[in-house]
């Protein structure tokens, strides 16, 4: 997220509190952001903001809790709070805290190149996610073919670095080898492989990766942002007669695959089928021949990912969290944070969990039962042992009418898990998560950062307005 700097007479305020404050000491709740604020018939100053990060002013009388009012935002892109001082209070300082190591200074708010992973997911956690933002000058690159993109990776192995990404990088292009040859060289050329440290980018609203399947295997500390990326399809798609009744055919390659890392950010990227949708490709042994993947998967006890901001379209099997149910080592880890994605015409996994500690908040999911391609079978998948956490998430799914249609244990009904909602909406209407779909709720943890999710109300218009790609300025 971009920060704001606030001088004259909004003022930005730090506390010296170790732990965040959303107010400063004295103050008092008044509102959260969009409701209204009763300061009363005598001026007193009132703080807006979140975690540290204040802008106060002097009023008197009912006023709205927005930006609106106080002219500036400290904190874009999270959920706000209003408090009000004492009567006569002057405005607070802070207590300056001595720091025995100064941190670097923050990137311009004109330059996302960067920015660490916000504190409102798991990505925040476990020491946080930088990616390459410590690179030196020597370590940042603009590459435009799928064979610079290899060519950077490789020079900087797990050193900081940050690549940039511009155009179309197709990884089959003639720079890179040109047509895959065989299921071996496809599965040699298409695996982009960043190592830990590492800040991929896009420039501008069009860069784009074709026949590429980013994978994040065994890594740490990696941000992915500002891409298009064109989920692959595979040339050589496998036969599995034993998969279901009659068998079916399936890929090994998603757009991104996060196995065995931690501390990842996967944020205002675009994922989609493109021109490659499931209704163009061929039928074979009575079932289509499905050359694609999942989208985004995260599995093999990776913990620490944040997918935020991101459009999901056009796409069958979206976002599978733990990979079976035999992998039983997946148990207490895969903590994962879905918040402000767009899931647009998406079959289903958005996500399918298994073991995780998945916290699901302000996504938007919008699609019909009847969708000619990707007609919706369900939008959040309770599979074995799942804990999830959900909160203010709206689902504008026509044809669905009540909360099994999309919140379902898409696995063996005797290998289910555990979810909890506050504040969702279907259709418009409360999903009911608690009395319409029969999960247990014991899900055996509580968030560990601090969010203030916005009503699923206003989700559709905020996640509309931000999530994609083109969003963020790269310089």
């Amino acid at each position: 997220m971009k920060k704001s700097f606030i001088c004259g007479a909004l003022m930005l305020i730090y506390s010296a509190s170790s732990f965040a404050a959303d107010w400063p000491s004295g103050y008092s709740k008044c509102a959260d952001q969009g409701s209204t604020c009763k300061v009363g018939t005598s001026s007193r100053q009132v703080s807006y903001g979140i975690k540290d990060k204040w802008v106060v002013k002097t009023f008197a009388g009912d006023i709205l809790c927005d930006t609106s009012t106080f002219g500036s935002d400290p904190y874009p892109g999270v959920t706000k709070k209003c408090a009000v001082g004492p009567l006569s209070s002057t405005t607070p300082t802070p207590t300056p805290t001595p720091t025995p190591t100064p941190t670097p200074a923050p990137a311009p708010a004109a330059n996302a190149t960067k920015e660490a992973a916000p504190s409102t997911g798991w990505a925040g956690q476990g020491g946080g996610t930088t990616g390459g933002a410590a690179a030196p000058a020597s370590a940042i690159y603009l590459v435009n073919t799928g064979s610079q993109l290899v060519a950077a990776l490789k020079a900087q192995g797990n050193n900081p670095k940050i690549i940039k990404l511009q155009g179309t990088i197709n990884m089959a292009a003639a720079d890179n080898g040109g047509p895959f040859t065989s299921a071996t060289d496809e599965g040699l050329r298409l695996q982009i492989k960043p190592g830990s440290n590492t800040t991929l980018i896009g420039v501008g609203n069009d860069a784009r990766l074709v026949n590429g399947n980013i994978v994040l295997n065994g890594v740490q500390n990696v941000i992915v942002r500002n891409l298009t990326i064109q989920n692959p399809c595979s040339l050589y798609p496998v036969w599995d007669p034993n998969d279901g009744s009659s068998g079916n055919w399936n890929s090994e390659y998603d757009g991104i695959t996060i196995s065995n890392s931690r501390n990842v950010w996967v944020d205002h990227n675009v994922f989609t089928d493109g021109s490659i949708t499931d209704d163009k490709l061929p039928v074979e042994n009575g079932k289509v021949k499905q050359c694609h993947d999942g989208a985004l998967d995260v599995k093999n006890g990776s913990d620490y990912v944040t997918v935020s901001n991101n459009r999901f379209e056009l796409h069958q099997k979206n976002n599978l969290i733990g990979s079976s149910d035999s992998k039983t080592t997946d148990d207490g880890h895969l903590t994962v944070t879905f918040h402000n994605n767009h899931f647009l015409n998406v079959a289903e996994r958005g996500p399918r969990v298994r073991f995780g500690k998945v916290h699901l908040y302000n996504n938007y999911f919008e699609g019909s039962r009847s969708h000619a391609v990707y007609p919706n079978h369900y939008s959040i998948g309770v599979a074995y042992k799942a804990k999830i956490i959900s909160q203010n998430n709206a689902f504008d799914i026509a044809g669905a009418t009540s909360c099994p249609q999309v919140v379902t244990n898409p696995g063996s009904s005797s290998k289910t898990g555990a979810i909890t909602d506050a504040g969702s909406l279907l259709n418009g209407a409360a999903l009911n998560l608690s009395t319409k779909c029969s999960f247990s709720n014991q899900v055996g943890w509580s968030v560990p950062y601090s969010v203030s999710p916005m009503a699923a109300s206003a989700v559709k218009a905020s996640v509309l307005s931000n999530a994609g790609t083109g969003k963020i300025t790269v310089n």
